[in-house]
């Protein structure tokens, strides 16, 4: 594996892969790499014959309040389990490479409408900045196809919009969320937790099987299963921020007919914010 920190390395290694015809995968990560991040790369190596993973703590998609300075880093261990999981490059810029002209003067990327909403209402400003940095490595390193995790599912269809509009030549591909054995959705800010939270925060994966359950057996009035799983969350100790029900192709809001649904559930756990979704698949 060949670690890169610079657009021009990327390039001339793109120039050896080209004439080849590999097909080249991107999986972008903030690092601080788990079991989820693994099963990325799997699935990237299974779409493409060259796999690069970035890894960078990316400022402009953090509020702030928020933990950016806190954000685990560590790219040394991260190192090692790419090389395990058969990553051809571990691309690891820096912030002045990424942002030039410093993050405050960065040219930015707008997705309208989708990044204001749920996770954009209580987050102002973090879809520019991931849309702006996914943007970026997509510049620099011209994947065929990029993987991201479904647990970040909202960026995830952010994401595919700004590639269609932008007419951007790549496939987006969500690889399904990675859970620990009693349901909670693997995140690298699971590490703030300590065992009786994680033992906690399973409601939310609880409460969202719950809202599958009701829509299976007919139940269509998405505000009352709304109203029950953020019940179920509060009534746990977490603190709800959302709990919604949505269209899975454009997180419209879904009428009496939908079939193809995601329920998206975002909470409070002390000090740290916890995100999950389901897709839900339902018949006539």
């Amino acid at each position: 594996m060949q670690r890169l920190e610079t657009p021009q390395e990327l390039r001339a290694l793109l120039a050896q892969w080209h004439p080849e015809g590999d097909r080249i995968a991107l999986v972008p990560t903030m690092g601080n790499l788990h079991k989820g991040h693994v099963s990325l790369i799997k699935l990237a190596r299974e779409l493409a014959d060259r796999v690069i993973v970035s890894v960078f703590v990316n400022p402009t998609q953090f509020g702030p309040n928020e933990d950016f300075e806190e954000y685990p880093r560590t790219l040394e261990t991260d190192a090692l389990k790419l090389m395990r999981a058969g990553a051809d490059v571990l691309y690891a810029p820096s912030v002045e490479t990424m942002y030039p002209e410093g993050p405050d003067n960065a040219s930015r990327i707008t997705v309208p409408n989708l990044s204001s909403e749920l996770e954009g209402a209580s987050r102002p400003g973090h879809f520019a900045g991931v849309a702006s940095v996914v943007c970026r490595l997509f510049n620099m390193c011209y994947p065929n196809v990029a993987v991201f995790g479904q647990k970040d599912y909202q960026q995830f269809v952010i994401l595919k919009r700004m590639a269609r509009d932008l007419h951007l030549p790549v496939q987006l591909v969500a690889a399904p969320t990675v859970r620990s054995e009693t349901g909670l959705a693997l995140s690298s800010r699971n590490s703030y937790l300590n065992d009786a939270e994680r033992n906690t925060a399973v409601v939310i994966s609880q409460a969202l099987n719950a809202i599958n359950a009701q829509l299976e057996e007919g139940n269509r009035d998405f505000a009352a299963l709304e109203k029950a799983a953020t019940e179920q969350i509060a009534a746990a100790g977490l603190e709800p921020d959302y709990i919604a029900i949505r269209d899975a192709e454009d997180l419209s809001m879904p009428g009496a007919g939908s079939l193809h649904l995601v329920a998206l559930a975002a909470a409070r756990l002390g000090k740290v914010r916890l995100l999950d979704n389901i897709l839900i698949e339902l018949h006539d």
